[in-house]
């Protein structure tokens, strides 16, 4: 079974009055292509379908894929709304995507309001309990605040005691620098430096080793993480501060995370599976974004790996981590 592990999908109940009517996204199509709008923002990178679960299931089908595992859009994981309103909102969306599970063509990533560790370890909680959800999707970064902070404790606590997959996000807002702003970089550059950015503080905060049963997978292949794994291992070596939280070095950390495809880079796909290994990375499209591969497992094919690495990535270690 091939599955796809990173396609975002908006659940219909996110559009009804189920939500506050700030936090509903509303969908228009121009020239055949869906438009979404929400909170003040018009969002016209989409290239597939975005809210129809079966024809989403049946463009993926052409490509050979057989499963999808979706998250939110993750613009939709409320980590800027109050607590009482993110709870509600993180209810409103991990049923709807439990009940579109329902029929097993698909699995689903949750949300939960990060914003407070310990409402977002018992949504977690919560969630895992719902059939089809196997974890949940989180930004890479929550109000400035980046992920290998304590207090974040509860909720990677609470992901390894549920063995839930974490799925770190990038937050699509770059990092508030204008030069991002020009070329689309915001999203070419300022994605990745985010997810890299937060798997470094991971790593260097001992999160990994605190919680050894963690299960976290990075976005767009890590970002811009391998390429700074020498300067890494450089600070581990040479200043106390980098090794002040962390024991084993960035090298154990790194090749804890699980990582997707979605490198759009041949060669830097096969050196993310030479050195995480064939069994941490997992089939990823980013559906239905202008930034996804339309093509994934052909890429992964492309590697000429053996019949049992490339079987790893196209579907078997995504069907282990998500037990289907």
């Amino acid at each position: 079974m091939i599955v796809d592990a990173h396609c975002h999908v908006i659940i219909g109940e996110m559009m009804t009055s189920a939500v506050p009517e700030h936090w509903r996204p509303a969908i228009s199509v121009e020239d055949g292509r869906q438009i979404v709008t929400f909170r003040g923002r018009v969002l016209r990178s989409i290239v597939a379908e975005f809210t129809d679960i079966e024809v989403m299931a049946g463009q993926a089908a052409v490509g050979g894929i057989d499963h999808l595992l979706l998250s939110p859009w993750i613009m939709l994981v409320p980590t800027e709304a109050g607590l009482a309103e993110a709870i509600r909102i993180c209810r409103v969306q991990n049923e709807g995507l439990s009940q579109a599970a329902a029929g097993g063509r698909v699995s689903a990533l949750g949300a939960v309001p990060l914003q407070d560790a310990a409402a977002a370890a018992t949504e977690l909680e919560h969630l895992m309990r719902l059939p089809g959800l196997r974890g949940a999707e989180i930004p890479a970064s929550v109000q400035g605040c980046y992920l290998g902070d304590d207090r974040f404790l509860p909720f990677w606590e609470a992901a390894e005691a549920t063995g839930a997959l974490i799925f770190v996000h990038p937050t699509t807002r770059g990092f508030g620098l204008p030069a991002l702003s020009d070329y689309y970089l915001w999203n070419s550059a300022g994605n990745p430096m985010e997810t890299a950015v937060t798997a470094a503080h991971l790593a260097a905060a001992g999160v990994l080793e605190r919680y050894p049963r963690l299960r976290i997978l990075l976005a767009h292949g890590g970002g811009g993480l391998l390429a700074i794994r020498g300067r890494l291992r450089r600070a581990f070596a040479v200043r106390p501060e980098a090794r002040a939280r962390s024991a084993d070095g960035p090298d154990a950390a790194l090749r804890r995370f699980y990582f997707d495809t979605v490198t759009h880079d041949r060669a830097l796909l096969a050196d993310l599976v030479g050195y995480a290994g064939a069994d941490h990375v997992l089939l990823g499209s980013d559906r239905p974004f202008d930034m996804g591969s339309g093509q994934p497992a052909q890429e992964v094919r492309a590697l000429r790996l053996s019949a049992a690495d490339e079987h790893r990535i196209l579907g078997g270690n995504a069907s282990r981590l998500l037990a289907l």
